[in-house]
């Protein structure tokens, strides 16, 4: 019996081996790659030099020339290209934080309103659906601009709220806040209130886990996050001011202007991204067996209690994913604000710069490793979320 059985593994010759001939097999594959992006490259090179293209990032030192309509920070025609570069990452974090944000709360009421018990609820709440989502983003934000935005009217007939706020066909005009050295204060003191909030939640949590007390940890939250920094803005003595914008010759002037190009991105952003939540939020809420939902109502729970303790939690697990993916989409697709000319990453660095300099192989590779940046960091953050809401067994 003992001579029939099988040899050693090490007594298999290489090539009838399964693991080493996988080895073998990878790192011929890798090999192939390397050399196949060798030849890219040194083709790339080649050609560049033949043109007399320069290449390097001194460009980014030179003086851009050229201005820009919003800026997040200062920045004039006589700054770097460099500086171009960082006011472009600001616009594009700005214009996807804005839309991220509205399309979230607009995807939630959609997404919960497909699934009202009020007929009208729910079919207009399936028409936005159905129309957004199956016309092109595209389109959609250069029928904000060109057609919405466009048809306002001008700065002196604008539309006015209260006498401080200005909504014309040049953009939205608001208040802006004027802090003083003072306001470092209140800022402290919103801090340590966010930080009393979390220890507050984690002290309620453990409460209802030991003995099944509900805490109103929402209104308690939000009083000690409104109160606390009001309280100390007065004791400093009110270290912050409004500047109002007001109508000064052709135009307005003082307070923030929100121009019409960030508005019809974010609006398009906004609207087309919500029916793709809300599509996930009306999945994740019908994932959860009914069973559950009339067992909680049979013990005489309301239905916002319900919907907060028993079928969100179950449905944030399936709705989470999605939601990063439409995140990542609507961060990358905020690059079509090239199409009306808000100043974002690829129109003013990817697109003028570009022009400018005659750089592309640099100046492209900058702008993909900075989207490949982003959407790292939101599925990074949006995982981290997804494994805090993770239903743990006991």
């Amino acid at each position: 019996m003992m001579k029939n059985r099988k040899k050693p593994q090490s007594n298999v010759a290489f090539y009838n081996n399964p693991e080493k001939r996988a080895i073998i097999y990878q790192v011929l594959a890798l090999a192939g790659i390397f050399l196949f992006t060798y030849f890219i490259l040194n083709n790339m090179f080649i050609n560049i030099e033949k043109r007399g293209i320069n290449t390097g990032f001194d460009f980014l030192g030179n003086e851009a020339g050229f201005g820009i309509i919003q800026s997040l920070i200062h920045y004039d025609e006589s700054n770097t290209h460099g500086k171009v570069f960082v006011v472009g990452i600001l616009n594009t974090i700005l214009v996807s934080a804005i839309s991220i944000v509205f399309a979230t709360i607009i995807g939630l009421l959609i997404g919960v309103g497909r699934l009202s018990k009020n007929w009208m609820i729910s079919k207009l709440s399936m028409i936005y659906v159905e129309t957004f989502r199956n016309i092109p983003v595209l389109l959609q934000i250069l029928f904000w601009y060109n057609v919405v935005l466009a048809s306002l009217p001008g700065p002196r007939q604008s539309l006015s709220y209260f006498d401080t706020i200005f909504f014309n066909n040049r953009g939205l005009y608001i208040p802006k806040p004027i802090l003083e050295s003072g306001f470092i204060a209140v800022f402290i003191a919103f801090i340590l209130a966010i930080v009393a909030v979390v220890y507050l939640v984690k002290w309620a949590k453990k409460k209802h886990e030991n003995t099944g007390e509900n805490f109103p940890i929402f209104f308690t939250s939000l009083a000690i996050l409104v109160l606390s920094p009001t309280i100390v803005f007065f004791i400093s003595g009110s270290p912050a001011s409004l500047d109002y914008p007001a109508l000064k010759g052709f135009n307005f002037r003082g307070g923030w202007s929100l121009i019409p190009e960030l508005l019809a991105l974010s609006f398009a952003l906004s609207i087309y991204t919500a029916t793709y939540i809300a599509e996930a939020v009306r999945a994740g809420i019908e994932s959860v067996p009914k069973g559950q939902q009339e067992a909680a109502q049979a013990l005489g729970l309301k239905d916002y209690v319900i919907l907060k303790k028993v079928v969100l939690p179950q449905a944030l697990r399936v709705i989470i994913p999605p939601v990063i993916n439409q995140y990542l989409n609507l961060t990358k697709n905020s690059s079509l604000a090239t199409a009306i000319g808000y100043p974002e990453l690829v129109t003013i660095f990817a697109g003028t710069t570009l022009n400018v300099v005659g750089q592309a192989i640099e100046i492209i590779l900058m702008t993909m490793a900075v989207y490949l940046t982003l959407s790292i960091i939101i599925s990074i953050a949006m995982n981290y979320l997804n494994k805090k809401m993770e239903i743990k067994e006991r």
